[in-house]
């Protein structure tokens, strides 16, 4: 499907994800009048299927195959071929009333691209709007559904408690460790994965630039609170139980960990999690940990790529419980292939049985870099799509187990137009999560793929900002180039350039 900008290249980013939203099923490029690659396929493909002409008075909308016209008028003293607040939200109000007339859909977020749209909720209740007023406020200026809105705002409201336990800003900060190795890659990964078989020979070498960087990061936070500490992936318990001994045993050597009020391991794979590697985790004071089977049907398993079978996920789950792990996590995925409502509700069912004490649903999104993209490319495979009834039933389950929804955050090209959201027994929220989508302290980030950020005060003082400094993707490139990671992060917190990597 070709959308072409008659005459300004403006937003073209919210424009495609909305007709994108519209129309999953679909590829859909936008071009620009007078761009010399847009000409090209203008040229060739004279079928465009939507038009969009900017002007002062207001914004044009011409839909080809329905022969309609739809035209939004441009605010007094506001000019909507110029970029500014004021045409982005024409330009998405057009184009969701609009579409939303001609397909018959409602989006459950409306014309919401964002992936945070808690901090929507979270701005209307600092000016002091009450619930009802927030939701309504939603509803109106963002075309979300009433109970999209409303999830927002108890989110919100859930978070601010949480966080208020926390250093916000540069004063305080968390601790990300990235271990980019997995037994396997899933259909659906695009995280920086490798396959462990590769390089088991090399994984000292990865964890000696570790406790370089460790070092390094220690020196430039030296003097600020750290809150959490998060090793995620890949699968960080692909290492060996002597190996997670000698990562912990790094963080507690070079970190100030006093004020810590969570350390979580993703555990992840269930074939990945061995009993002496659980007591490595616990001897070093581990408070969370994840158990993730994605979904309980041995058949999905196959199609996804993972090795495991539903009962090494129960197997894993209940030695954990056995070793004193009071707080595990769960990730379920709705919209895997070949996946109904009866699926996710065996799904649920067993997940109910071993009772976790968090449960975070993700709805798939299928990005560009995974194998499952590549695949709908390539091979035609079909577009997965998640449903409503999914999502309650995996809400109405997150109840029964006496969990609330405390964090939330969309992706692009997310099956449904849904979100993902983490669910929790109170008091066992996963603080580090609502840390990194509030974006409301600085983030050191190790290893191969992760991104540091660095919190400061916003303009004129209001609010955060956040800087970024990435490591490389490839774990050989980060090995082979560990001093400049780490000077991108002396660089980012203003520490000395000349400052000893090493003692």
């Amino acid at each position: 499907m070709y959308i072409c900008m008659e005459n300004r290249d403006l937003y073209r980013y919210e424009v495609h994800s909305l007709i994108k939203a519209f129309y999953p099923r679909e590829e859909v490029k936008v071009l620009v009048e007078g761009d010399p690659h847009g000409e090209k396929i203008l040229r060739e493909n004279p079928d465009i299927a939507m038009r969009l002409a900017f002007a002062p008075e207001g914004i044009t909308l011409t839909l080809a195959r329905e022969d309609r016209t739809f035209f939004k008028q441009a605010a007094p003293g506001t000019d909507d071929a110029v970029k500014g607040p004021a045409c982005k939200e024409d330009v998405k109000h057009l184009l969701y009333d609009s579409l939303r007339e001609v397909t018959g859909q409602d989006l459950p977020w409306g014309d919401l691209i964002g992936i945070r749209p808690t901090k929507i909720a979270t701005a209307a209740l600092q000016e002091g709007l009450s619930d009802e007023e927030t939701v309504q406020r939603m509803m109106e200026e963002h075309r979300c559904s009433k109970e999209k809105a409303e999830l927002s705002v108890g989110i919100a409201k859930r978070e601010r408690e949480i966080l208020d336990s926390l250093h916000h800003g540069d004063d305080g900060y968390s601790l990300y460790i990235g271990i980019p190795f997995c037994p396997t890659t899933c259909l659906y990964c695009s995280f920086p994965s490798f396959n462990l078989d590769l390089w088991k020979d090399r994984t000292g070498e990865y964890l000696d630039c570790l406790e370089r960087e460790m070092e390094a990061g220690a020196k430039i936070m030296a003097g600020k609170h750290l809150d959490t500490v998060y090793i995620g992936g890949g699968t960080p318990t692909s290492l060996s139980a002597k190996e997670l001994d000698r990562l912990l045993g790094g963080i507690e050597r070079h970190f100030d960990l006093s004020e810590l009020t969570e350390f979580t391991v993703e555990a992840g794979r269930p074939d990945s999690i061995t009993k002496d590697k659980l007591e490595a985790l616990a001897a070093h004071q581990v408070t969370r940990i994840s158990v993730n089977p994605q979904t309980m049907n041995e058949k999905t398993l196959r199609v996804i790529g993972r090795a495991h079978t539903v009962q090494q996920t129960v197997d894993a789950f209940q030695l954990a419980r056995s070793l004193g792990f009071s707080n595990i996590n769960m990730d379920i995925i709705l919209g895997l292939p070949g996946e109904g409502e009866e699926e996710v509700r065996h799904t649920l069912e067993e997940v109910r049985k071993l009772h976790p004490d968090s449960l975070t649903v993700h709805s798939l999104a299928i990005k560009r870099a995974s194998r499952l993209r590549r695949i709908i490319d390539e091979k035609g495979y079909p577009v997965l799509l998640n449903t409503k009834e999914m999502m309650d039933l995996a809400a109405d389950a997150a109840a029964e187990m006496g969990m609330v929804p405390y964090y939330l955050y969309r992706q692009k090209n997310m099956s449904g137009n849904f979100e993902n959201t983490g669910f929790a027994v109170p008091g066992k929220y996963g603080i580090y999560n609502i840390a990194i989508i509030e974006e409301c302290q600085s983030i050191l980030a190790l290893g191969a793929g992760s991104i540091s950020k660095r919190a400061l005060p916003g303009e004129g003082g209001r609010g955060l900002r956040l800087e970024r400094c990435d490591n490389a993707k490839e774990v050989d490139v980060y090995m082979a180039n560990l001093d400049e990671m780490i000077r991108r992060k002396q660089a980012l917190w203003g520490a000395a350039p000349d400052a000893p990597l090493t003692e």
